[in-house]
This record gives structure tokens, sequence and C-alpha cells, in this order.
């Protein structure tokens, strides 16, 4: 039986309650409740996200296996590779960090995609990750070409894990750059996971892959834990991380 949530004080299941692989709707949780900060930041500590359509009550899911992205396995190909260094070499293009999360929400809530009606990106969800990201757990990574804004990703914090939630790109390769960056920034803070919740090809191709649920619940109950990256800023010198000639990440620590 699906656990509906009826009081905010009510905390969230066991994930392995969740519907098994081949139900109607595998890995869902459990349905209602609020979107509060302390709400989102005792799922996302446990794996679990909320996604859910117009017209339906909050969904919170917990999907077994989870596509995740080990920042170490990270592709480049050779068309990125150049891309990236153009983009650095060019001084009317930067990466930047939370100067425009707003904006970076909204597109990636408007922008329309392909095979997809709509937006799961609710406005109660856009208010939700708002005020998550004035707390300090949110940020988005933009990507800006001659003073635009052209793409970016934004994503949840908590201790040394990144939880991926969603790009938008109005220029060529300009959702990658930002993903680009977004792993070079966590190479250099020690972040070595980013989840990306459900199975994408697209994701696949950037060498993401499927663990079990166990297994990723694992890591986080040894990454969220631990200390956050204490500036959230774009550091040119990240990119050493991802293109070479940069420390070893494991072995780095950067406040």
């Amino acid at each position: 039986m699906l656990t509906w949530l009826a009081d905010v004080r009510q905390r969230l299941p066991d994930t392995r309650l969740a519907l098994p692989p081949g139900s109607d709707a595998p890995g869902l949780l459990a349905a209602g409740a609020d979107l509060s900060p302390a709400r989102l930041e005792e799922a996302y500590s446990r794996g679990i996200f909320p996604w859910y359509a117009d017209g339906q009550p909050v969904l919170w899911w917990s999907p077994d296996p989870r596509m995740v992205l080990p920042v170490a396995a990270f592709r480049v190909s050779h068309s990125l590779r150049k891309t990236l260094k153009r983009f650095i070499a060019s001084p009317s293009c930067e990466v930047r960090v939370d100067s425009a999360f707003e904006r970076v929400i909204a597109a990636c809530a408007d922008t329309p995609r392909a095979g997809q009606d709509g937006t799961w990106i609710q406005p109660e969800l856009r208010a939700a990750y708002s005020a998550w990201h004035r707390a300090g757990a949110v940020h988005s990574f933009e990507t800006w070409i001659d003073g635009a804004l052209v793409g970016g990703l934004y994503g949840v914090n908590l201790g040394r894990m990144f939880f991926g939630e969603s790009m938008f790109a109005h220029a060529t390769d300009a959702s990658k750059i930002a993903l680009a960056a977004l792993v070079a920034f966590c190479r250099a803070h020690g972040i070595a996971l980013i989840d990306c919740q459900q199975r994408t090809d697209h994701l696949a191709s950037f060498g993401a892959r499927e663990v079990a649920r166990a297994a990723f619940e694992a890591h986080l109950a040894h990454a969220v834990p631990q200390r956050a990256p204490g500036r959230w800023t774009y550091d040119v010198r990240d990119w050493a991380h991802l293109l070479g000639s940069g420390p070893d990440p494991a072995s780095s620590d950067r406040p």
C-alpha cells in the first residue's frame, strides 16, 4: 500500500516499501505532505525526491536501481573537450554559480523538451527549491556567453553529495558546459557522486550508470554527514580537474 503523509510531523516511510520494478509506478514510495526545506532535507538525505504532475498530490520516489554519475568516470568526448577549451579561452564566456538561480529554475521548467508535454517542475516545487536555495542547500551552475545566460542546471547539495535536478540549454552545448563545470567543481571539492535519479541515454553517454538502491543509500550515509563545500563560486582552476594538469581529485578537499 502507498503511504499517505497526512501530517507534517509524519516521517517518510522506509524506502524498501517503494513500489518494485515491474509495477505500475516503480519507485513510488509515498504521497502528500509539505515541501518545506526540513521535509526536503529529510527526503534527500535518505535518497527520496518529489516528482509529480499538475493536478497530482506531492509524490515521493525512491527508485531501484538508481542512476548516478561517478565524477571520476565522467566522459569528456573529443568534441566536448574542444568546446570546453574554446569556452575557457574566450573572455566573453564564463561559468557562474548561483548568480541567477531563479532564472535557471524557470528556464528548466519552461524550456520545451522532445517527447514531453508540460513540465514536472510545478510552481510549488519552484517555490520550494527557491526557498531551499536561499537557505543554502540548492545551487545553480550557469553558462554565460556575451553577458547572456544561455544554459545551466540546478541541484541539491548535502554534505559531500550533489543531487542533480534539471538542466536547460538555449545555445549549442550550453547545458553540457554547465554539467562539465559541475563535475570539475565536484572533483575539486571531494564530491564523488552526482545523483541523476532515473536512467536516460543522454546521461549514460557521459558515464552515468545504475546502482542498487542499497548501494546508493550506503553512499549517502557516508557522504551526507560530511562538511559541505564552504564556497559556492566558480574558480577557473577547477577546470584542471577535468581537462588535466590538476591534482588528484580524491585528495582534494578545498573548503
